[in-house]
């Protein structure tokens, strides 16, 4: 049986554009060589850190929204502590009340949003 998860995780901040985009790519190829399935995914970009983590005062953020099965996370949470350029990262199982939440958020991104005209 399939579930539904989340992982964010903070890349090192010494890397580029095209190399966090390489590091999310490797996560998601990951997951559906492992059978699993990738819904979406975001990347927040580079932003301050709340504390000091390794010395790095910024990192960049990204977002997974997959579905695997159980078994697969323990996979995917030990290429994040192998990974020298994750910083942090946390994996969360969605329930149905999040998941429909998560669907919303995806779809009101992809959506497009028409301008507002103001009246004279």
């Amino acid at each position: 049986m399939l579930n539904h998860y989340e992982a964010a995780f903070v890349l090192t901040p010494v890397l580029s554009e095209p190399q966090m985009k390489e590091a999310v790519a490797k996560f998601e190829k990951l997951l559906t060589e492992n059978g699993g399935t990738i819904l979406g995914h975001e990347e927040w970009g580079l932003r301050k850190l709340a504390y000091p983590i390794q010395g790095k005062t910024t990192g960049f953020y990204a977002l997974l929204q997959f579905d695997v099965e159980p078994a697969v996370i323990a996979t995917l949470e030990t290429a994040f502590r192998r990974d020298e350029r994750i910083l942090r990262f946390l994996t969360t199982r969605l329930d149905k009340y999040a998941y429909e939440y998560s669907e919303k958020r995806r779809h009101n991104k992809t959506a497009s949003v028409e301008p507002k005209v103001e009246e004279a």
